[in-house]
Order: C-alpha cells, then sequence, then structure tokens
C-alpha cells in the first residue's frame, strides 16, 4: 500500500432546474442556467441542492468503455459521483452512460443510482434501460458510518445483502475511494473486501466507491 491520495476529477458543467417536471422546468425563473462545478467535488451536490438545483442534467455521457487513460478515468469518476450524490439527495439527475459493446449484466452494480435517459453500446441498451427503471428505489444500494462501525446495506442483486465492518480502516477506505482514487492508496485486503461485495468500481486506473451515504433514513431503518 502507498499512502498517496487521488486528487478527484474536476466535476462536469451541468445543466439544472429548479422543479423536476419539464412542463414547470420551462416556466420564467424555473431554469437555473449551465452551472460550473468549480469543486471540491465532495460539496457540490450541497451546493446544486441549496441553489434550488432540483433537477440535473450532465451534458456528456459518462464513459466506462474499456482502456480509459488517467485523465478520462478522472472525469468518469467525477461525474459517477455527483451522479451518486445527487441520487443519495432524490435530486432527478438526467444523464447518459456509454458501455462496452458485451458488457452484460455490468450496469447492475451501478442499479443505485438515477437511471440514465440513455444508454449507449450494448445491442440490448433498450431493454437494460427499461430494467433499471423498473428496478430502482431510493435507498438500494447505501452506507453509513454508526458509533465504531460502519454498515452497507445492497439490494442491487435482489437480496438484501449486509456488510458491516467495526475495524476503523475501513471507514478510512471508503474516505479515500469516495471521489475515486488509485487502487493502491488503501490496503489491499480491504479493498479486496469491497470487490468482492461488488462496493467499488474500478475505472481504469483508480477504484471507485459506489454505495452512497444517507443522513436520514426514508423509512423505518429495519425496513430498508
Amino acid at each position: 500500500m502507498t499512502t498517496a491520495t487521488a486528487v478527484p476529477g474536476p466535476p462536469p458543467t451541468v445543466l439544472a432546474w429548479r422543479d423536476y417536471d419539464p412542463e414547470a422546468c420551462r416556466l420564467p425563473g424555473m431554469y437555473l442556467g449551465e452551472l460550473a462545478l468549480p469543486g471540491p467535488l465532495p460539496q457540490e451536490s450541497d451546493r446544486l441542492w441549496h441553489l434550488g438545483a432540483r433537477r440535473v442534467r450532465l451534458p456528456h455521457p459518462v464513459d466506462l468503455t474499456p482502456g480509459p487513460d488517467a485523465e478520462r478515468a478522472a472525469a468518469t469518476t467525477a461525474a459517477l459521483s455527483l451522479v451518486r450524490d445527487l441520487t443519495a439527495r432524490a435530486v432527478l439527475v438526467e444523464w447518459t452512460l456509454r458501455l462496452a459493446p458485451a458488457a452484460g449484466d455490468a450496469w447492475r452494480v451501478l442499479s443505485h443510482l438515477q437511471p440514465p435517459r440513455h444508454i449507449e453500446g450494448p445491442p440490448d441498451a433498450d431493454d437494460v434501460l427499461a430494467a433499471w427503471r423498473a428496478g430502482h428505489y431510493l435507498c438500494k444500494c447505501l452506507w453509513r458510518q454508526g458509533p465504531g462501525f460502519i454498515q452497507i446495506r445492497d439490494r442491487r442483486f435482489g437480496e438484501l445483502r449486509r456488510f458491516t465492518a467495526d475495524e476503523p480502516g475501513y471507514a478510512e477506505a471508503i474516505g479515500a475511494l469516495a471521489y475515486g482514487a488509485p487502487a493502491d492508496c488503501v490496503p489491499r485486503a480491504i479493498l479486496d473486501d469491497f470487490r468482492g461485495e461488488q462496493l467499488t468500481l474500478d475505472v481504469g486506473p483508480l477504484a471507485w466507491w459506489l454505495p452512497y451515504r444517507i443522513s436520514r433514513w426514508l423509512q423505518e431503518s429495519m425496513t430498508i
């Protein structure tokens, strides 16, 4: 393991509106404009929320095709981080996902995120998108930090999967990977645990943390 930390990629520029409904968004004063997100990235979803954004559009596809260099990997994890953080706030995110033609069911690791408007690449993209939309709901894959432990609850694959750890290294690793970081910046054993549970996504040289964090339960915690 190294002690190097990664600087998250630049946040994407977005278009934003004050309402979820496209008809309402056509009314005067509802369009917030094209917003540059100067960072830091962990604060941008909060900034958009406090600006009044309830519908946000990423103008460029999020590219998960194989072989990204460090620059494209950083841009991809930055965009995915914004989608994840806005999903956690129940903001409507309009985005396009680009996958390899032979991606198969790799999309399921992202199925807790707001479904994209379009999927590019796979020949069955329409079927994938329909399945994603039909199965999506809030709190599908989340993590929380309690007193002395972290817990992940994951329903992306049908049944409820729980992952609980009370070693401090796990919370530190989540913090390191939250916005994309070189895989060797966290202990290999912890990363292997996360990969085994499909809680991280490898994007070129970076590993990225998939679950989103919640600050309050939408339902009783035992229901979720």
